[in-house]
């Protein structure tokens, strides 16, 4: 389980065929040893191998056809987060470092002392998708400003941008998308209770969330 408070930004040294994952890194080694999960640009991955410059991890077929960590080089920067200790704080929100769809960047524009992110999601995700509710972009726990269609926006500010790879957003970037877990728990649970998917959306209704009949 993370939070979405990303600890440091990684470097990839190599990525090889057999799914080794070679990362340069610092800060998350500190007390990781073989066997702890450290989430990669939001991908909850196991530890296989630590040296004194990094780490290493296997990353299975599907995950690298499920998220962007396929696309990944030697060089490439990465999010990095340990696994939250039962001391931690929950400075973001419920993050279980499993990818549900890749997002796209469709704009990036500055307001005031923030950056605005666009982000269009795979249809299916959008559901989840409500104002003031939380999302998971590349492993950073973010408040989602709007919702329109299959569009989310963010805004981003500077300590964020500093501190993760967020910065580097351009439109066409892909990033990796978790929605927030309470909401499919929810759904989950109010389909089996009236046995329609379409109960959250009545209940969001009548909370006043969104308006009747206005598309998630």
């Amino acid at each position: 389980m993370f939070t979405g408070i990303v600890e440091e930004r990684g470097t990839v040294s190599r990525l090889d065929p057999a799914g080794k994952l070679v990362i340069n890194a610092e800060r998350v080694l500190e007390g990781t040893g073989p066997g702890d999960s450290i989430s990669v640009s939001g991908v909850c991955l196991t530890v296989v191998e630590l040296s004194g410059r990094g780490f290493t991890v296997d990353v299975m077929p599907e995950t690298l056809r499920r998220s962007t960590l396929g696309s990944l080089s030697s060089g490439s920067t990465v999010n990095l987060e340990r696994a939250m200790s039962a001391q931690g704080r929950f400075g973001g929100h419920l993050v279980n470092g499993h990818v549900d769809g890749i997002g796209v960047v469709g704009a990036v524009s500055e307001e005031e002392n923030a950056v605005l992110i666009s982000i269009d999601v795979p249809g299916e995700l959008s559901r989840y998708m409500v104002p003031k509710g939380s999302v998971c972009v590349d492993g950073v726990s973010l408040t989602i400003v709007e919702t329109a269609g299959g569009r989310l926006k963010v805004s981003v500010i500077p300590h964020t941008l500093d501190e993760t790879t967020l910065r580097e957003a351009r439109p066409g970037t892909r990033v990796n998308v978790e929605v927030d877990i309470l909401g499919k728990y929810v759904e989950a649970f109010l389909s089996r209770e009236s046995g329609s998917a379409s109960s959250i959306e009545q209940a969001l209704s009548r909370g006043g969330y969104i308006e009747p009949g206005e598309p998630m």
